[in-house]
């Protein structure tokens, strides 16, 4: 089914979109890889920002708790509305591990890993799974993270969600020993998983590199750099997404 075009684009009945970024800033950067005007939705708790022909916008909180609070709160508001979401999308600036995510650079996570949610023990840290409860990982669709990062042109491999931003040298190390597959970390694409993963809704979280994950130097920071990279990646995202959304999801 095929709805009239709105603002010069086409637009389809594929399922809907929400993007949840941390804060408005991130938000706004993803906004701008839409041409199309945004109307802004007030929910109970909640605001989504709608881009006709694009995703819905959610600053969702920082932290892994409120985003996945307030990613769920969204989600369930559109369940209400009889206009479900059918993919949720974490993005916004990250650090990366050096050398393997530098500075501009794009990430696709091919797993979003809560690195910090288990126990500290004599012998080492314990993820929660290994204490018997719930999951430390979520693993979006292959062919979707194969898709978007072939467009977008970005790496890919685990994301980190931390509760407390990796701050020194030795905390970086030890994350890379324990996930050498990591990329990058953030603070809420795990939480975004879980609301996602609550509804029955695949995930995928994209993040550019701001800064090096260790010692904390606001010099080398680069902020407005990944905010370009975010918003240029999501230029090239768009047709993916929408072509998934009318085949390819059928094939998760």
């Amino acid at each position: 089914m095929v709805l009239p075009a709105e603002e010069g684009r086409l637009i389809t009945s594929s399922v809907r979109v929400l993007v949840a970024t941390a804060v408005p800033v991130e938000r706004d950067a993803v906004a701008r890889a839409f041409p199309g005007p945004v109307r802004e939705t007030v929910l109970p708790s909640v605001t989504v920002h709608e881009v006709a022909g694009g995703p819905g916008l959610l600053a969702a909180g920082v932290g892994p708790a409120l985003a996945a609070a307030s990613t769920a709160a969204a989600l369930t508001a559109a369940d209400l509305d009889g206009r479900p979401y059918g993919l949720v999308v974490s993005a916004g600036i990250a650090g990366g591990f050096p050398p393997h995510a530098p500075l501009g650079s794009l990430v696709v996570a091919d797993e979003i890993t809560a690195a910090d949610l288990g126990a500290e023990t004599a012998d080492g840290f314990l993820p929660v799974t290994d204490l018997g409860f719930g999951t430390v990982t979520h693993r979006p669709p292959a062919a979707l993270v194969r898709a978007a990062a072939t467009a977008a042109g970005a790496l890919t491999g685990t994301v980190l969600t931390v509760s407390t931003v990796t701050g020194t040298a030795a905390r970086a190390a030890e994350l890379r020993a324990r996930h050498p597959r990591a990329l990058a970390e953030a603070m809420e694409g795990f939480g975004v998983a879980e609301a996602a993963a609550a509804h029955g809704v695949p995930v995928l979280e994209v993040r550019a590199v701001s800064n090096p994950v260790g010692p904390r130097d606001r010099a080398a920071w680069s902020i407005g750099d990944a905010l370009s990279a975010l918003t240029e990646g999501f230029g090239k995202l768009a047709p993916v997404l929408e072509s998934w959304n009318r085949h390819d999801r059928h094939e998760q």
